[in-house]
């Protein structure tokens, strides 16, 4: 697994075999990146299930300002942190190695609030419809800014966000929401 475009393209990312994980596939990052490109520069970004870090990093090289990087697995963060030594990004990376639902109420409480949301939960977690309606009742995510569901089933019950896009890939579905006013 790579990068796939940006100042870092062609880095290996590391994490793929991380129990628990389930990357996103380089071909449905590459086309995801290539829907949201507009979206991601000087922004800030959080991937609450970062996993192995991959759309975070992917985020950081097509100059994403900073990037929140959060998983419950404290080998992913330990993973995600070599990753950010070796690319030498440190400045523009955040880890937290919490449940989503602390960390979202960490960011409440610090009134952090983002542009990009990436939102690719594990597999059976129906859960996704709450997390996006904490996001919009606390306001983190900034007007314009877009979150991006990686899902395995079209269950998504939002109506609080404008759908601006929606593929198939396999058996996952990418979504997009965008916050409009």
């Amino acid at each position: 697994m790579k990068i796939i475009s940006g100042s870092l393209k062609g880095r290996k990312i590391d994490g793929y075999d991380i129990v628990g994980t389930r990357p996103t596939m380089d071909r449905v990052k590459e086309s995801l990146f290539g829907m949201i490109q507009n979206n991601v520069k000087n922004k800030v970004v959080l991937d609450l299930f970062a996993g192995s870090g991959s759309l975070g990093l992917e985020a950081i090289s097509n100059g994403a300002k900073m990037c929140y990087f959060n998983d419950i697995n404290k080998k992913c963060i330990l993973n995600i942190r070599k990753m950010m030594d070796e690319f030498k990004i440190n400045d523009r990376v955040i880890l937290m190695n919490l449940d989503y639902n602390k960390a979202l109420e960490n960011f409440k409480y610090n009134d952090i609030s983002f542009d990009v949301i990436f939102l690719d939960p594990p597999y059976n977690n129906k859960d996704i419809n709450n997390i996006i309606m904490y996001i919009k009742d606390n306001n983190l995510l900034n007007l314009h800014g877009i979150i991006v569901c990686e899902v395995d089933d079209l269950y998504l019950n939002v109506d609080c966000y404008d759908n601006i896009k929606e593929k198939k890939y396999g058996n996952k579905y990418i979504v997009i929401y965008k916050y409009e006013k």
